[in-house]
């Protein structure tokens, strides 16, 4: 059974970077596809971003072009590079994992069976 940590998240300001990570214990993660969701209070879980079996990567549009998802097998890590951070991007930060995702639900969480417990991003002026 994989289990799956975060961590790395903070207060920044507007403009400033940060980078998640998600590491895996019980289980590599090769051939999982694996995401990064947040949500903020008062408000639905939100699709970030998503890197496939094969290292294709995908973004929720309001974070296209500012985060970056990538992955370390050798570490059974996980990251969110999260550059030029935004009031909006405030939020709770959760890593997931499923085995057996069919790559055109990644937006979907509740295709994922595996989370973590989540990071608190925060940024403000």
């Amino acid at each position: 059974q994989v289990q799956l940590v975060e961590s790395g998240g903070g207060v920044v300001q507007p403009g400033d970077s940060l980078r998640l990570s998600c590491t895996a214990s019980g289980g590599t993660l090769r051939g999982y596809v694996m995401a990064w969701f947040r949500q903020a209070p008062g408000k639905e879980r939100e699709f970030v971003a998503c890197i496939g079996r094969n290292g294709y990567q995908y973004y929720g549009d309001s974070v296209k072009g500012r985060f970056t998802i990538s992955k370390d097998n050798a570490k059974n890590t996980v990251y969110l590079q999260m550059n030029n951070l935004e009031l909006e991007d405030t939020a709770v930060y959760y890593c997931a994992a499923d085995r057996s995702l069919i790559l055109s639900s990644y937006r979907d969480g509740r295709q994922y069976d595996h989370w973590g417990q989540g990071t608190q991003v925060t940024a403000s002026s």
